[in-house]
């Protein structure tokens, strides 16, 4: 009988190597999203929106809104250190930012199994919340960090 892998020992375990991994994503750090928090199935990032993120209008493009939304998801799913990825998204715009606001994005995962995990994420300008996404993961079958025989 195969052993149950605890993904949160596996977090707690190698959580300097696995942050590594998810604070460096080159298109988020290419947009200047910053990641704030990090925990098992739970991310905070950010970004300054920036005079070239508007749209015609002169409000954030929903691209920008979408891209920060995104990386909080991926962030949280990959916090256990196995290959996750976006099986499926849909978000919710209700309310424009402008360049100059700072975007908050809080990813909080719902429920995770062997195979998907289901994942809320709200955006926020000061303490309003401007868009929702509800996310769901599918987890591949390999850990990108070196396990142990003990985990």
């Amino acid at each position: 009988m195969k052993k149950k892998i605890d993904e949160h020992q596996i977090h707690k375990k190698h959580y300097e190597e696995i942050y590594e991994k998810v604070k460096n994503d080159p298109y988020a750090l290419s947009l200047g999203i910053q990641l704030t928090e990090f925990k098992a199935g739970f991310a905070e990032a950010y970004i300054e929106v920036q005079e070239h993120m508007g749209n015609a209008y002169g409000t954030v493009h929903g691209a920008v809104i979408y891209a920060l939304a995104d990386h909080a998801f991926s962030v949280a799913c990959n916090a256990y250190g196995k290959t996750s990825m976006g099986l499926s998204t849909t978000i919710q715009f209700m309310e424009s930012a402008k360049p100059g606001d700072k975007i908050v994005a809080r990813a909080t995962e719902v429920r995770r199994n062997f195979r998907t995990g289901f994942y809320r994420i709200e955006i926020f300008h000061e303490q309003n919340l401007i868009a929702t996404m509800e996310a769901i993961s599918y987890r591949k079958d390999h850990y990108f960090i070196e396990l142990d025989e003990q985990n």
